[in-house]
């Protein structure tokens, strides 16, 4: 089955124990609205090339382990579009969670997105309780604190700010947690993977630095020039545009260089370099030599 097929399957069937009975109408339809239709799908994909990279030898496991992930994520981004963070009205080209349902709504589903990937895992540890507990306390350490994506948004709120425990929160640790699930739920143990979550989150934020810098509302799906319009530090202001796209080229080298030796190295090594291209912005011809 090809990996988008096992994703969207592990969304949707997640997504279904929020339905019918007595369940509040809006809000159930906000959880949809906010998971369908996906974006890219990066982070599931990745977990699932780990997964069968590590043998795949628990395919129920893996699913949980990506739907798990891509929940906290879409979670994240209806909490990023509020008006009290980013006051963003589009996502993936449609009006956000907010604009299309209010806030309160809007509020209630990244809550209950958030919970319902810790549920998803609680229910696979009927598959294999150990891998399903290790998901657990892997998912919820790159969530919360002191590392995880809440840690990423809290940074925006200090005076000072640590540019790498800011990036390494904000926008690396569910790549982190993507590589490392993908390891657990084949039964692998999760140490050796941390580089190269740590190292494609470092290109995705360089990328996305780049495209908002770049690129306009309509290419992009959501508002453009926020690093600069909220002050946020980013590689574009720090390195120019140029200096930005070599940067990221030096990334992604390193993010397969980094790949531990696994049965499936050569396709996982692939499967990277193809999400790679997917996240490089294209250089505008008035940069290229």
């Amino acid at each position: 089955m090809p990996l988008t097929d096992r994703i969207e399957g592990a969304v949707t069937r997640a997504l279904g124990t929020t339905q019918g009975g007595s369940a509040p109408k809006q809000l159930a339809e906000a959880l949809g609205y906010a998971c369908l239709p996906g974006g890219a799908r990066i982070r599931p994909t990745i977990l699932l090339s780990v997964a069968m990279a590590c043998g795949d030898d628990k395919p129920r496991m893996a699913d949980a382990a990506a739907a798990s992930l891509e929940l906290i994520h879409c979670a994240s981004l209806v909490h990023d579009d509020l008006p009290c963070f980013d006051d963003a009205e589009v996502r993936r080209g449609k009006p956000s969670v907010h604009r299309a349902y209010s806030q309160p709504l809007a509020v209630l589903t990244g809550d209950s997105l958030i919970i319902l990937a810790f549920q998803t895992l609680a229910r696979a540890a009927a598959v294999d309780g150990a891998r399903a507990a290790q998901l657990s306390l892997t998912l919820s350490e790159r969530t919360g604190m002191p590392n995880g994506i809440c840690a990423g948004q809290g940074w925006e709120s200090e005076p000072e700010i640590d540019l790498g425990a800011y990036h390494r929160s904000k926008t690396a640790a569910l790549f982190i947690a993507a590589t490392q699930m993908g390891a657990i739920s084949a039964g692998h143990e999760p140490e050796a993977w941390y580089d190269l979550g740590a190292l494609i989150g470092e290109a995705f934020q360089v990328a996305d630095d780049l495209r908002d810098a770049l690129l306009d509302e309509a290419t992009l799906g959501k508002p453009v020039g926020q690093d600069d319009l909220h002050g946020r530090p980013n590689a574009v202001a720090e390195l120019g545009v140029e200096g930005a796209f070599k940067h990221l080229s030096d990334i992604l080298a390193g993010a397969i260089a980094s790949i531990p030796s696994c049965p499936g190295e050569a396709a996982l090594a692939k499967i990277v370099s193809m999400q790679a291209e997917r996240i490089m912005p294209a250089v505008p011809a008035r940069y290229q030599v």
